[in-house]
């Protein structure tokens, strides 16, 4: 009997590197007596994924709460309607007003303003929709795919997390790494938005692309409950679910409330930046490290309570799901974690270090930061940590200068490959890897290439 060529039948591109990285890690431990390294690596990386996805669970619960609130107001479908000719270009297969429209503009938002907490609920509550409206369970759709390169490559207005480091160590200006890291990302994103599209269309020509049906407006249809992963049965469901439970008639007290609040919060900030002396340097020192999130967070309240939100009831509704996703992703954290954890603590990390050592001069990367690179789509803690070091050392030097640059230019590929699909039981994620893997090639080089630019400039 010949066999089928499906998609599903076809070992995965994260299943390749998954195999790769624990045999090349376990053989060459045996070469070079590393075994009990390598063996202490898959314990402690076990560890670590399961503690990444408690931690994820307070922050899923949260922002999925905020989400549910901006659901039950209305501004997913509002969103969608304004941005529907670009949605409608990008995610063809999508309906336009689907609430996963509104969930992937929230998580290119919040990517974009450099609050990668607030955006990992919003990408995941994006898979999960999209995930509603896909035929084959198990496999990655276009949108699917073209959604990831957008993640791994978004737009970085403002690095705030990198800043804040820099700011910490004394950084003479902290900030200069904003232009190099927006023109990089800028780049990656160009690059993994054209392969994801350019690649979704062939896969479209041979056939081999999960198409969704010509939906309409009014129905879409999703998987069933406990079905993630399996071609089941489909029932169909209205694209604005109901959530008249979570609103009340909405009178001229409540809209005046949520205006009072926003007032509030515009006289606090102009409070900040006469007690702090300029505009500037309100913005250097407190705005960017420490308001942006709270504001996001006043922001969304004040708007459901301008909608008649039952903005308690909608926040706790909406945390229920967070809890079952992040205990979702369990499996598929331990799975990459303890693979780059035992590939690192063979050795095989430093080898490749040392073969790519002649290409650093190339694109200017300094050696003492070519780890960072090297681990930066594997794992974020570890390239935070390589970072942070250089940051320590010197501030100012050009090695801290690329690394910063390089962190907010680039994502933890497998990281959110393995969250992000792992959420929604996908095995197949057919060119996703590919789209965000040159998307993250290209962010890295523009950086190394930008920082020998703006480096001498500030």
């Amino acid at each position: 009997m010949a066999q089928s060529n499906s998609p599903s039948q076809k070992p995965s591109a994260i299943n390749l590197v998954f195999v790769g990285f624990i045999a090349v890690a376990i053989i060459l431990a045996a070469y070079t007596n590393n075994m009990e390294a390598v063996t202490k690596a898959s314990f402690e990386s076990a560890k670590t994924a399961v503690g990444l996805a408690i931690d994820l669970i307070g922050v899923m619960a949260l922002w999925l709460g905020l989400v549910r609130v901006l659901e039950a107001g209305g501004l997913m479908y509002t969103i969608a309607k304004y941005l529907k000719p670009l949605m409608i270009k990008l995610f063809p297969d999508v309906p336009p007003t689907h609430p996963a429209m509104g969930a992937i503009i929230l998580n290119i938002s919040a990517n974009m303003l450099g609050l990668g907490n607030a955006a990992t609920p919003f990408g995941i509550k994006a898979m999960v929709e999209l995930n509603k409206i896909n035929p084959v369970k198990g496999t990655a759709t276009n949108a699917m795919c073209l959604f990831l390169a957008i993640n791994t490559s978004s737009v970085t207005l403002l690095p705030l997390g990198v800043i804040g480091i820099r700011a910490a160590a004394n950084s003479q200006n902290p900030a200069a790494i904003w232009i190099p890291t927006l023109i990089a990302t800028l780049c990656s994103t160009f690059v993994g938005v054209s392969v994801a599209l350019w690649l979704g269309k062939r896969s479209k020509k041979k056939g081999e692309a999960p198409e969704c049906k010509n939906l309409e407006l009014e129905e879409v249809e999703v998987g069933k409950v406990g079905e993630v992963g399996e071609v089941g049965e489909v029932e169909s469901e209205a694209v604005e679910q109901d959530y008249s439970h979570l609103i009340y008639p909405v009178g001229k007290a409540s809209k005046l409330l949520a205006w009072l609040f926003i007032l509030g919060f515009i006289g606090s900030w102009v409070y900040g930046v006469i007690k702090v002396g300029s505009l500037g340097g309100f913005f250097n020192q407190d705005f960017l490290s420490h308001w942006l999130m709270p504001a996001l967070i006043l922001l969304i309240i004040a708007y459901g309570v301008g909608r008649g939100v039952k903005v308690y009831e909608a926040v706790t509704e909406g945390a229920k799901q967070g809890f079952g996703i992040a205990i979702s992703v369990i499996p598929f954290l331990v799975a990459i974690l303890v693979a780059i954890g035992m590939f690192r603590a063979s050795g095989a990390m430093d080898v490749l270090a040392e073969v790519l050592n002649p290409i650093t001069g190339f694109i200017q990367l300094p050696a003492e930061v070519l780890p960072m690179a090297l681990i930066r789509p594997l794992s974020g803690g570890g390239a935070f940590g390589i970072m942070s070091e250089l940051i320590e050392k010197a501030p100012d030097s050009y090695s801290a200068f690329v690394a910063s640059t390089m962190m907010g230019s680039t994502e933890t590929t497998f990281y959110v490959l393995a969250v992000y699909f792992g959420a929604v039981g996908i095995t197949s994620i057919r060119h996703a890897l590919v789209a965000a893997l040159l998307a993250d090639a290209t962010g890295l080089i523009a950086a190394c290439f930008l920082s020998s630019i703006f480096f001498n400039l500030v």
